[in-house]
């Protein structure tokens, strides 16, 4: 990037306009999430993009709690471009802004779900969508809560090495980020036969109507068979995308707190998010990213640039 088209720095506090790209050091400014610029202010925001720096519900390694903050950091590395693999840019089609993270007590850790819940819907009321950075992956289940009072039963499309739909004997109020999908469908958050699980890895004899492709199948058939069965299972649904980046190969995001091998290589990742273009997608994030497991950032960077390519997909159907 030349130094001469190099307009501002610190876009996180300056920028003015809400829409386009604007180029940045990117080894230096205030970080935020693209360089957007935060905000608490959601009058004409079609996004809002928020942190939910949460890990006690995981049942291996912590550390996604710092997950946001490492998203953030690895994103400035993309913001002065657009992404690659599109004709467009989302930021000239989306008024994104950085909402910051989501606040709660670490000490009252059984009024979390509901804070989480509440600072979803508080965004949803102004009529602007969600990119929720994680957080481990119980933190969907309270953004879905928000999202089906709004849009009623959602196509849950959930990149995963794992079905989070396992079931415990006391799965009323249970915070874990392993059971979690099994409440959202056994209290009709999520409509199981419009869902689909992508990447999947892991043994879960009952998958409860949920539609999986796992990891072998995309392997052997490709990206573009697997975005085509993605779509016609979620229809014209309302869409709730779901990343947990444990969905990739350990090689190529080692920094997750329970990583399996034989996972997805991003490549086609994210040709089967462009083969989403147009699909009703009404919200969407990337957990699990674990920063203290990876010392190099590239399981970072892979989630950075993933929620790039998820708001290409939000744009895509509001060209």
């Amino acid at each position: 990037m030349p130094v001469s088209q190099i307009s501002h720095i610190d876009n996180a506090f300056r920028r003015k306009d809400l829409y386009g790209t604007n180029p940045e050091i990117t080894f230096a400014g205030a970080l935020s999430f693209m360089r957007r610029k935060y905000s608490r202010d959601l009058e004409g925001v079609d996004v809002a993009v928020t942190g939910i720096p949460f890990d006690a519900a995981t049942t291996n390694r912590p550390g996604t709690r710092f997950g946001p903050r490492g998203v953030r950091a690895e994103s400035s590395l993309l913001a002065w471009d657009r992404p690659y693999y599109w004709d467009f840019d989302p930021f000239d089609v989306l008024a994104v802004v950085d909402y910051g993270d989501c606040a709660f007590d670490h000490g009252r850790p059984a009024a979390i779900p509901d804070a989480i819940q509440s600072h979803i819907a508080g965004i949803l009321d102004k009529d602007t969508a969600t990119l929720a950075i994680g957080g481990d992956h119980y933190v969907t289940y309270p953004i879905l809560k928000a999202y089906a009072e709004r849009f009623g039963p959602l196509s849950l499309v959930q990149f995963d090495a794992h079905t989070d739909t396992w079931c415990a004997d006391d799965e009323e109020g249970r915070v874990d980020h392993g059971t979690m999908f099994y409440q959202a469908v056994k209290g009709g958050v999520v409509a199981p036969e419009r869902s689909v699980q992508v990447g999947i890895r892991t043994v879960q004899d009952d998958p409860l109507g949920v539609n999986i492709i796992d990891a072998p199948q995309v392997h052997r058939q490709g990206p573009e068979k697997t975005f085509e069965m993605i779509r016609e299972v979620v229809g014209e649904n309302p869409v709730y995308i779901t990343f947990d980046i444990d969905c990739l190969d350990p090689s190529h995001a080692p920094g997750t707190g329970t990583p399996v091998i034989g996972g997805l290589m991003p490549y086609q990742v994210q040709t089967i998010l462009r083969g989403l273009s147009g699909i009703r997608l009404v919200g969407m994030d990337v957990v699990e990213v674990s920063p203290p497991y990876d010392v190099s950032g590239v399981t970072a960077l892979a989630g950075a640039t993933i929620a790039y390519d998820l708001l290409a997909v939000y744009a895509s159907s509001r060209r």
